[in-house]
């Protein structure tokens, strides 16, 4: 017996293009040490804007969450001279899907 999810996402382009323009202003004028909270902004907007089988889903965590793992990835990366970066997007997007839930 097979069930299939219902999927549904509502995002406009105006926010969507306004949030990941601020997201990547932050990043730049940070030189990447704020990447933590503009990808969070990014998620918080995905989520708030995505719903399943009725349910809307919520991003639970802030730039703070992610700063201390960021800043150990970035470590690892120089140690191993890049290498750490094949680990580095599955992490990243364990992080992320850890932390996404749906409203209550």
């Amino acid at each position: 017996m097979s069930t299939s999810a219902h999927f549904k996402f509502d995002g406009g382009a105006a926010t969507y293009w306004g949030t990941f323009l601020l997201a990547a202003l932050v990043t730049l004028v940070t030189i990447g040490i704020a990447y933590p909270w503009a990808l969070c902004m990014k998620q918080r907007w995905i989520a708030k804007h995505t719903i399943i089988d009725g349910r809307r889903l919520r991003f639970t965590a802030g730039g703070m969450n992610l700063f201390g793992h960021w800043l150990l990835w970035w470590l690892l990366l120089v140690v191993t001279l890049g290498i750490y970066g094949i680990w580095l997007s599955p992490r990243l997007r364990r992080w992320v899907v850890e932390h996404t839930d749906f409203q209550e």
